[in-house]
């Protein structure tokens, strides 16, 4: 005791407030770095990267106590790989799971206690969001490059944007499986349209991170399920057709929000695919699948409004085209709008079946790509059927036209050769003949007109007239 009521404290004493002192700095600075503070570390914790050596010493001011030594990590016995150096403890190297509190003891009795964190300084990071359906909350995610330590935080701070409102701190949950974390954003309906300016802060004991800040709204950020049960069947006795079928994803009610969806689809030995847009129904018919190949089908989905973006692919569903078993295989490269990648596509050449062109035909369909398909036998019957019919009428129509080009010209050889006879005048009117009283044909006479009976001049006319047939009927 000193003289004045004095009392002298111990430097253990003093060394313990001016470790409280220097723990209410941190919390201090901390609270002065914004929504995103580095973390305040214990006075008591050292601090190291993974992979480094590390020394733990047990007395700063007595390098060498006067007992024996002896460690314990979480107070369980620190394992015998582990090197004591006096009364130091050297751990090589520290890796997360040496992560602890650590204490020493000299002669049994607790001397020292310290704390270990092995951290790695959070990655920047970058994460998105996205809204499953308009009754959803929206998801921010963000996957690490690295697995992170234990102790690494993500927040994810969000307010309206261009407004004075403070910022709302929304914890992120990490889940391992998939190596995410994810954090959760409610939104009312009639705020579908608001912006937000989101950002993420991850922090550790090594250090801390604050992404770009982003502005956000829940149309802008809509991102449907990809479809399920998607189907793909055969259409009976159509060799170039596949229907598939698809379902809504199960987080999109379609009773109020409707979707879009995009089919693609190619054959299995095809790189490039086809696609089909803007379709409403969940089924669709392939009108120009190969023959006999298999083809990997996938759907997606968008809202109908066009809100957002499309969803991801759905699994890949496998179908082949119908082929009639009973029928003649045909080794053939069918149309279509898919082309191969590569210079196959000029090889899916047509090869007949090796039946009608022997040996060499077979072999033109095995070197060709071509795809096999079944051709079905009544193909032929129609086909043979309607050539014959179509060759029969085209030979009768040759043949009668044939005859009537033959009459056409004996006709014309006939009139060629008939004899112009001259016009012979009738005989005068008899004048007890009751049935003329003049002549049919009166041709004016002339002095040096001839008669029929050959003298001049006079008008009479012969007793016959070829041309006239009423003296034929006239009583003699």
């Amino acid at each position: 005791m000193r003289a004045g009521g004095g009392r002298r404290q111990p430097p253990g004493r003093r060394s313990m407030w001016a470790l409280r002192a220097a723990g209410l700095l941190w919390l201090l600075r901390a609270a002065a770095e914004g929504p995103c503070p580095r973390p305040a570390l214990p006075p008591d914790t050292v601090l190291s990267t993974v992979g480094a050596n590390v020394t733990l010493p047990c007395l700063q001011w007595q390098p060498e106590p006067n007992g024996a030594v002896s460690w314990k990590l979480e107070n369980q016995a620190v394992s015998s790989e582990r090197a004591v150096l006096g009364a130091s403890l050297l751990l090589c190297p520290v890796q997360y799971n040496d992560s602890g509190r650590y204490s020493c003891y000299v002669g049994g009795c607790l001397v020292r206690s310290l704390r270990l964190l092995v951290e790695e300084p959070p990655e920047l990071p970058g994460f998105s969001c996205y809204r499953r359906s308009h009754v959803k909350d929206i998801l921010c995610e963000w996957k690490p490059q690295r697995r992170p330590s234990p102790r690494t935080r993500a927040v994810l701070w969000v307010k309206r944007w261009l407004t004075g409102k403070n910022a709302t701190e929304q914890r992120c949950r990490y889940f391992p499986k998939v190596e995410k974390f994810t954090c959760r954003i409610t939104v009312p309906p009639s705020e579908d349209d608001t912006f937000l300016l989101v950002s993420m802060c991850v922090s550790n004991g090594a250090g801390r991170a604050v992404s770009k800040d982003q502005v956000i709204s829940a149309n802008r950020v809509l991102k449907p399920d990809p479809p399920v049960n998607v189907l793909v069947d055969p259409v009976e006795r159509a060799p170039q057709k596949l229907r598939v079928n698809w379902t809504y994803p199960p987080s999109w009610d379609p009773k109020f929000y409707r979707l879009h969806f995009q089919v693609r689809y190619r054959a299995e030995r095809s790189q490039s695919y086809t696609e089909i847009d803007q379709l409403r129904e969940t089924s669709l018919v392939i009108h120009d699948a190969w023959h006999g190949a298999r083809h990997r089908v996938q759907v997606r989905g968008l809202e109908e409004f066009a809100h957002g973006s499309w969803s991801e692919w759905s699994q890949e569903a496998v179908g082949t085209p119908w082929a009639d078993p009973n029928g003649l295989e045909w080794q053939t490269g069918s149309y279509s709008t898919q082309f191969p990648s590569d210079y196959d596509f000029y090889t899916d050449t047509f090869t007949g079946p090796p039946g009608l062109y022997g040996t060499e035909g077979a072999n033109a369909g095995d070197l060709g790509v071509g795809s096999h398909s079944t051709m079905p036998l009544y193909t032929f019957l129609v086909t043979g059927g309607s050539l014959f019919l179509g060759t029969g009428l085209l030979v009768g129509i040759v043949l009668r036209y044939k005859k009537k080009w033959r009459r056409g010209s004996r006709g014309q050889g006939k009139a060629s050769i008939v004899v112009q006879h001259p016009l012979v005048p009738l005989a005068p009117p008899s004048p007890t003949s009751p049935l003329s009283e003049a002549p049919l044909l009166s041709p004016p006479a002339s002095p040096g007109s001839v008669g029929s009976t050959g003298t001049p001049g006079s008008g009479d006319f012969g007793p016959f007239d070829v041309t006239n047939m009423d003296y034929l009927l006239v009583p003699q």
